[in-house]
């Protein structure tokens, strides 16, 4: 009896435009069942009434989703004068109300400076940090608000793009750990009036944008078709900002092994180079062998995860 052959195993990125309603988890369940794959996984929640790009890795790219998640975002959000929610978005009860007519285009872009740059954020009650072993969005539900640490993370650029009172769209590039929910409301405070989060697409991920990514339905499409392999992103997209290197056959066997390599081996030393800063590794033939780190201790280039060749 000959043998059924096992399936060519699969490692990548696909760049996934969530819908509104889809929960992440959820869309890697659909990821599993179109493309039979088994090790998949997301690159940073999207929250349900959110849309937009939603990273999902397959194989070897789970390894490298936490590249993704420390990457910097960027979201268009629509944000409505007026009313305040208990969630801080459109899906909560309404908890504040004013009249926001008064309100004027250069009120809001005056204040906007306030939060750009590093600046410290509350999160929302309703979210899924946890505190004293308990997420918040639990005690929420409950009835329970409870203190909140402030957070630091970095709003890069915020600029508004559409204004039509009793809303305005604006355009915001962060760091991880970033609330457009909490944003929102803030910004109704700062105005001594009251806002939530009307609705919310992430344009980018790290790599990826919106102009690339495509709908579980178009994947499916392609799955019907047997093209979805060619909407894989390689394993290394998600490190694309990082310096490449080049390794000699010797070198790249070492790497495999986990073996370091002294920084003076790959060109010239590194000068100034910090603690843990990484290059991308890939062989003679441009195939991706390894992130590594920089260890000024040991001077040597070392592996941090390595890539298997099968």
């Amino acid at each position: 009896m000959t043998a059924t052959p096992m399936p060519e195993p699969v490692h990548g990125f696909l760049n996934i435009n969530k819908e509104r309603g889809d929960t992440s988890t959820g869309v890697v369940r659909g990821v599993k069942r179109i493309t039979g794959c088994r090790k998949v996984g997301h690159g940073g929640t999207l929250d349900p009434a959110a849309t937009g790009v939603l990273p999902i890795c397959l194989g070897q790219a789970t390894r490298f989703a936490d590249a993704v998640l420390l990457g910097s975002k960027v979201y268009s959000m629509t944000v409505r004068l007026g009313v305040a929610t208990d969630t801080y978005d459109a899906d909560g009860t309404p908890t504040v109300e004013h009249d926001a007519s008064g309100i004027t285009e250069a009120e809001v872009v005056s204040l906007l400076d306030r939060f750009r740059g590093r600046i410290q954020q509350v999160p929302p009650m309703y979210s899924a940090i946890k505190q004293e072993g308990r997420r918040l969005y639990e005690l929420a539900r409950k009835g329970i608000e409870v203190e909140r640490e402030p957070r630091e993370l970095e709003v890069r650029s915020l600029e508004m793009t559409e204004w039509s009172p009793p809303d305005f769209v604006l355009q915001v590039e962060c760091s991880r750990g970033f609330y457009a929910r909490s944003l929102a409301h803030d910004i109704g405070v700062a105005l001594s009036n009251a806002a939530h989060l009307a609705a919310l697409v992430r344009r980018r991920s790290g790599p990826f944008i919106i102009e690339d990514a495509v709908s579980l339905g178009e994947l499916e499409d392609a799955a019907e078709r047997g093209e979805w392999r060619s909407l894989l992103f390689p394993v290394d997209t998600a490190l694309d900002g990082l310096r490449a290197i080049v390794l000699d056959p010797l070198q790249t066997e070492q790497v495999r092994h986990g073996q370091p390599l002294g920084a003076g081996d790959l060109g010239d030393p590194p000068v100034g180079m910090a603690e843990g800063e990484r290059v991308r590794a890939y062989d003679r033939d441009g195939c991706f062998v390894a992130l590594m780190a920089y260890s000024p201790a040991s001077f040597a280039w070392k592996p941090e995860k390595v890539v298997a060749t099968t």
